[in-house]
């Protein structure tokens, strides 16, 4: 017995570190803010109840396919990741985890979900998932090398996820479900300006170009975030306009894009990491904020 106790310790610890590895390679608070707005999406649409059962299998769904996408992600940046001090403990750069074990992972995750989605719901919202996944892997995360319009690119798979739940629930595209897709593109731009302002020296080691700018952290930048913050305040008034949601959502998302352009502004006449930071946690606080105050009022 005396024997066995270190051995039972060893594989404990084992199982503990490998499960870490897992969630790190598949980013579970990333994913979970995803997904949420592909609920969101779901239960947007008109008629449709609040039915839990369907709610947990499209999150599921939805989560499978998204750590697919986090998984390639990291795949295909881990030599870039040793360079930057924010993901050089990540399983792969680390090599605490092999390439293959890691394209098992991805290719069963993402699998699962797409598998799941058309199962469960329809065979538009797996494919369009599988989409989202393609254009995340396959296209932004090579090009956030190339050209700062890697940025674009990625803001489109970032918006498909309440498209793909307005699809899950219908069948089809719609335009309530593209006016959830708008909204979440045009916030995601002073988002990623913001986190790659703040990371601009760790991102310049691993040879990624994410700002607007060939200068660097310039005050074009801050431009640029007033410019996509203001495009959200009528896109704000979308949703009520076509009898998604009420006026009271309407009007704390027309809030929110007010707060989030005068973060902006202030990043814009300040340029700086103080600034920055602020306009990025505004943007943590923009989007739930405003998805809940839609459903919320459409409920």
């Amino acid at each position: 017995m005396l024997r066995e106790e270190p051995l039972k310790v060893k594989e404990y610890s084992f199982a503990v570190a490998k499960i870490r590895d897992y969630a790190q390679l598949m980013k579970p608070n990333l994913s979970f803010m995803v997904v949420f707005s592909s609920v969101v999406g779901y239960l947007m649409v008109p008629g449709v109840e609040l039915i839990w059962k369907n709610v947990l299998l499209l999150f599921l769904g939805g989560m499978l396919v998204t750590n697919g996408a986090n998984i390639i992600n990291q795949i295909l940046e881990r030599y870039s990741d040793r360079l930057m001090k924010r993901t050089m403990l990540r399983p792969l750069p680390d090599e605490r985890m092999g390439t293959t074990e890691a394209w098992i992972l991805c290719i069963l995750s993402a699998a699962a979900g797409v598998g799941l989605l058309a199962y469960c719901f329809n065979l538009a919202s797996a494919l369009l998932s599988l989409l989202s996944l393609l254009l995340y892997g396959f296209a932004y995360t090579p090009m956030k090398k190339i050209h700062p319009i890697a940025t674009f690119v990625g803001a489109i798979p970032g918006a498909l996820p309440p498209l793909i739940g307005w699809v899950a629930a219908t069948g089809s595209l719609g335009i309530g479900g593209w006016s959830l897709f708008l909204i979440q593109f045009f916030w995601q731009f002073p988002h990623f300006w913001a986190i790659a302002w703040v990371g601009y020296e760790d991102y310049l080691k691993a040879g990624i170009r994410m700002l607007p700018s060939r200068e660097g952290k310039t005050s074009f930048t801050g431009l640029q975030c007033i410019f996509y913050s203001l495009t959200l305040i009528p896109l704000a008034m979308l949703p009520h306009q076509l009898g998604l949601s009420g006026s009271a959502g309407m009007w704390v998302a027309i809030a929110c894009g007010l707060l989030y352009t005068f973060a902006s502004f202030i990043f814009y006449l300040r340029n700086d990491r103080t600034s920055a930071k602020r306009l990025m946690y505004a943007s943590f606080i923009y989007l739930p904020t405003v998805l809940l105050a839609l459903l919320i009022d459409k409920l």
